[in-house]
């Protein structure tokens, strides 16, 4: 029998679970690996180039071409380094080509360096044209000139076919070098197997238990049931004011979840409608609940960067008043919830708007995370962006300008700990994208969340939002996913998981399986002859749970449990944890 790579091989198991002897594909691993460093030389390329076919120009012209009006040269550094020059552009698009064949049934990881002739930035895009005239953004970076930048991105095609890869940048009047270019092919087994790979690595540690008798004797065949009660890894969903009345909602979504936020409840313009008359009571009645329910909460949001979306008698206050106004409103929501939150959305969509920028200077985002941080020492300070992991053509929102901001805060004077919120709202999923995108800006080294996972209504609603989540979880760089889909009688922001009588929709299905999996699972498993069972588990608190005989058949009247529970912690280590247990 042949099996699918998310089975059990010798296990039985009551819910989907991955195991240490999972069938593996051998392929080529995914490269992680990104620097957002400016080089004197390019780095050689990734996979060897992959597909691409003179990668390093090491071959003169062969394999390239010139892309619109642009002419072509291959010229030498003083290290002796070549590499692609696109010169006399006269449009945006005008570079330098390759065509290849791309599949629609495979994933492509891109990489490329990329340096301009002159000017201290300009931003590069790595762009596919299809010979029906469909194209692709695979990614971006921004160039300089006297330094090589790394450009990563990723793409899939909606069919199969030829397409031309070229460069774009808006200043025509700039030279385009290229070198050291990478497009890797790769199967839909392969990338599970990535995967599957990193969570045996990242999430998961081995195991080892060993049942004996009184006199210490190995007992073979022994049925064992291993139960996972917490995980470690966060997954959550948010919600909103609909849930305090109504019992099937809380029923619905304590069976399943640990974290939340809340959808609009601790923003400024629902605290502080009218200047100076605060009003907490729903954000208070819902940290009630999630007390009662012992569910962590992520504090979104203490300032939007939107203009439109501030309290209305906000954007009409001079900088000085404005100032004021912001000092009053983060000391009152983060004092307010001291000790309540583990986390603040500081700033809100940061990369597209700068409200608070424009009004009160370059630096006011240090400004606010520093007072955050003297106010509130232990909860983690995000900034919350969208379409940084989701939409490879939008550049506000790209990787590149997310370091920038990150690199702003710092220069700013805000010294202290930072996270990165992806909010992940997806219109068309693009993994290898995604993949690409972590892989960028979890170069800073900071935390990541993904904080408002949902995808757009479509016939791949459910099937992308499952591949968003495997992505997610996956990726060693993320540390936490909440999903934004907060129920509502008259709708859902995006995405519902339920209908209104709280009956699972396909992504509620989507949901549920990737809890069982990975937040939830029981395993039952049998000891070998010499009383052993090993595996891999993912980390969290476990009950494990064994009959005191072999022989013992359950009765329907037993007056006393025939289990013996015994509880261990699964942490990250490099170590196997030995557990030994007794059994009569």
């Amino acid at each position: 029998m042949q099996l699918d790579l998310w089975q059990f091989m010798g296990l039985s198991v009551s819910a989907g679970f991955w195991c240490a002897g999972i069938l593996t594909v051998n392929g080529v691993p995914y490269d992680y690996s990104y620097t957002a460093e400016c080089l004197k030389n390019p780095n050689k390329p990734q996979y060897g180039g992959g597909i691409v076919l003179n990668p390093e120009l090491n071959d003169g012209e062969k394999g390239w071409t010139s892309f619109g009006n642009a002419k072509l040269q291959v010229q030498s550094s003083e290290t002796g380094n070549k590499f692609a020059v696109a010169y006399r552009r006269k449009q945006s698009f005008d570079s330098v080509s390759q065509e290849f064949f791309l599949d629609k049934k495979k994933l492509y990881t891109f990489s490329a360096w990329v340096q301009i002739s002159h000017g201290d930035a300009a931003t590069v895009v790595a762009k596919f044209k299809t010979e029906r005239g469909y194209y692709y953004d695979a990614g971006a970076t921004t160039s300089k000139s006297g330094c090589w930048s790394m450009l990563k991105g990723g793409l899939t095609v909606n069919e199969s076919g030829t397409a031309h890869l070229y460069f774009q940048s808006e200043n025509p009047s700039i030279d385009i070098w290229i070198d050291s270019v990478s497009l890797q092919p790769f199967t839909e087994e392969e990338w599970k197997s990535h995967q599957y790979q990193s969570i045996e690595k990242v999430r998961k540690s081995k195991i080892r238990i060993q049942a004996v008798d009184n006199e210490g004797k190995p007992l073979a065949n022994r049925t064992l049931t291993i139960e996972q009660k917490v995980a470690r890894f966060p997954f959550g969903c948010a919600i909103n004011n609909n849930i305090l009345n109504n019992q099937a909602y809380q029923n619905w979504f304590t069976s399943r979840f640990k974290y939340t936020a809340f959808e609009n409840e601790m923003k400024w313009y629902v605290n502080e409608p009218i200047q100076n008359h605060e009003d907490y009571t729903e954000a208070d009645a819902l940290l009630r609940f999630t007390k009662s329910h012992r569910i962590s909460v992520r504090g979104h949001t203490v300032f939007w960067a939107d203009p439109k979306l501030q309290p209305s008698w906000v954007p009409n206050l001079q900088p000085q008043q404005l100032a004021a106004a912001a000092n009053k409103r983060i000391n009152s929501v983060v004092r307010r919830y001291l000790g309540q939150v583990i986390a603040w959305d500081v700033m809100n969509e940061n990369l597209h708007f700068n409200f608070f920028e424009s009004k009160l200077g370059g630096t006011a985002s240090a400004r606010f995370y520093a007072q955050a941080r003297g106010i509130d020492r232990n909860a983690a300070l995000f900034l919350n962006e969208f379409n940084t992991i989701e939409d490879p053509s939008d550049s506000k929102g790209s990787p590149d300008s997310y370091l920038s901001k990150i690199r702003e805060i710092r220069n700013g004077g805000y010294r202290g700990p930072l996270s990165i919120g992806l909010q992940g709202h997806f219109i068309n999923v693009n993994i290898p994208y995604m993949r690409s995108a972590i892989d960028k800006v979890a170069s800073s080294r900071l935390p990541i969340w993904i904080t408002e996972a949902d995808v757009a209504a479509g016939p791949n609603q459910a099937a992308g939002l499952d591949q968003v989540l495997r992505e997610a979880h996956a990726h060693p760089a993320v540390n936490g996913i909440i999903l934004w889909s907060s129920w509502s009688p008259k709708g859902c922001f995006r995405m519902c998981l339920t209908d209104n009588n709280f009956r699972n929709l396909p992504t509620g299905d989507v949901v549920d399986r990737i809890i069982r999996q990975f937040f939830g699972a029981v395993v039952t498993a049998t000891t070998d002859a010499n009383g052993f069972y090993e595996t891999s588990l993912v980390h969290g608190d476990y009950q494990l749970s064994y009959a005191h005989s072999d022989r013992y058949q359950p009765q329907e009247k037993d007056e006393i449990s025939p289990w013996i529970s015994h509880d261990f912690n699964v942490e990250a280590s490099d170590d196997v944890l030995q557990i030994k247990v007794l059994a009569n």
